[in-house]
């Protein structure tokens, strides 16, 4: 049988960062076994979704390049993809339960299972349904499924132990008596999360299911399930916990941990990628930078860590870095645009651009930065106290003043012929180290510290320079 997983997000706003690394996973599973990965929106809870959130999933997936076989903008809205348009799948898949007595209706109120729960709490023993409508007798179930709001209960069986097998953590049993008979069709008529999640994984062909470990405690449920319908198990996989390097769940309420959030601040979908990928895994190797197709082709279940995995944002900073530095220029160059305030940079002149682009970047963990890091080439300089001070030294004067009479005599002036201008002119003069760089990379740069000499000159070009040179003259 040929793997099929699948990605099972609510429509709730946007990618977590955690629901990426559950979706990688599965995708890079699903490359690996020549296999196919569904997408499929999991919309029984309508209180909690928000508009745009499929297309907001969508955007975001198709951005970090991982793209699904299946799925409702893959296939049309009108799919089998949305539980919300599947109800009457579930209908027919509870009467299967009723009938053979896994299941039965539940017809307590709000207010008896508060006051249930409030008992159970006092006598510190554990919260569950005490089955109070188990032993109603058919007719009566009958009538008053007819007139009364309701909703249907699994009936968790009196056996001791739901086994299962977990391919990181190897054989689970969970005693059935700490199982609640949890609710599978609530009283509106949608099913809730652990009967469609069943229920539809069976019928789309999900041979393994990988998701987080926050859902393990749902498994034993899910096992017995599959036992009432005499259905095949799939293979589980639970991902370790994202944490916060304080070791605390990576929770949406902790800021940004959507990955819109880290595009926005100009992080390289190049990187999230990578990054998230070792949020759980390892590779057989000590290599830490990998290419999506890399990651295709070296992803292994068995690598999948037990321990939870600390997002650790100095090391997305270095990999982001990375990318940065090493991805092709022009790339780097068009998406940084967004981030120039188009009112404060003139981007017209494209080789400057690129150059300064190119200088940036080796200099800058994010994209946002690149603009920073490139603010002395556009618009005036403004130097500090400090090396305004240097700059009103008589050599300095005399220096800035020589040289600009050298260049302007001088037409065919690169950033290495520039530099050797300088020190010849700084050999005239008898000045050289800091006396000699400190005044240049002041005028020409706004500080004594930056790029080499050659580099500013070859953004800024012969005449800018000329023209910052004269501003001190």
């Amino acid at each position: 049988m040929s793997v099929r997983v699948r990605f099972a997000p609510s429509p709730t706003g946007f990618l977590h960062i955690g629901g990426l690394r559950t979706a990688l996973y599965n995708y890079l599973y699903a490359k690996k076994q020549d296999g196919k990965i569904v997408l499929r929106i999991e919309d029984t809870d309508q209180t909690r979704k928000t508009d745009n959130a499929v297309e907001n999933l969508r955007d975001s997936f198709n951005y970090l390049d991982i793209h699904f076989d299946e799925g409702p903008y893959i296939n049309g809205d009108n799919g089998p993809y949305y539980q919300s348009q599947r109800l009457s799948i579930y209908k027919d898949h509870i009467k299967i339960l009723l009938k053979n007595g896994s299941a039965y209706p539940c017809f307590c109120t709000s207010m008896r299972l508060k006051d249930l729960r409030e008992k159970l709490t006092a006598e510190k023993k554990t919260i569950k349904y005490d089955r109070h409508c188990i032993v109603l007798s058919k007719n009566e179930i009958q009538s008053r499924m007819k007139t009364e709001q309701h909703v249907i209960r699994m009936k968790v069986p009196d056996e001791e132990e739901a086994v299962f097998f977990d391919v990181v953590r190897e054989r689970i049993a969970i005693r059935c008596e700490e199982l609640d008979d949890q609710i599978l069709i609530k009283s509106d008529g949608y099913p809730t999360y652990h009967f469609a999640n069943v229920v539809d994984d069976h019928l789309m062909g999900i041979t393994h299911v990988m998701r987080g470990e926050e859902w393990l405690p749902s498994t034993p449920k899910h096992v017995l399930l599959y036992k009432f319908f005499d259905w095949k198990l799939p293979k589980f996989i639970h991902l370790p916990l994202l944490l916060n390097p304080d070791k605390s769940k990576l929770s949406k309420r902790q800021g940004d941990v959507t990955v819109e959030d880290y595009l926005q601040k100009g992080y390289l979908s190049e990187a999230i990628i990578n990054f998230v990928a070792f949020l759980g895994w390892h590779p057989k190797n000590d290599q830490e930078i990998f290419s999506l197709t890399e990651l295709e082709e070296e992803f292994s279940l068995k690598y999948i860590h037990k321990s939870g995995a600390v997002f650790d944002i100095e090391k997305l900073n270095w990999m982001n870095s990375q990318y940065l530095m090493h991805l092709p220029l022009n790339q780097i160059a068009e998406r940084a645009k967004p981030y120039f305030n188009k009112d404060i940079f003139d981007l017209s002149d494209s080789e400057k651009y690129l150059k300064t682009v190119d200088n940036a970047r080796c200099r800058v963990r994010t994209l946002a930065e690149i603009p920073v890091e490139s603010k002395m080439f556009y618009g005036e300089v403004s130097p500090s106290a400090e090396n305004s001070a240097i700059m009103k030294t008589e050599n300095a004067k005399a220096l800035l003043s020589l040289l600009c009479k050298q260049i302007q005599s001088n037409s065919k002036l690169d950033g290495e012929s520039f530099k050797q201008l300088l020190m010849e002119t700084g050999k005239e003069m008898g000045i050289k180290g800091k006396e000699l760089f400190s005044p240049v990379r002041i005028a020409l740069y706004g500080d004594s510290k930056g790029p080499d000499i050659p580099i500013i000159f070859s953004i800024l070009g012969r005449m800018e320079t000329i023209h910052r040179l004269e501003k001190y003259i």
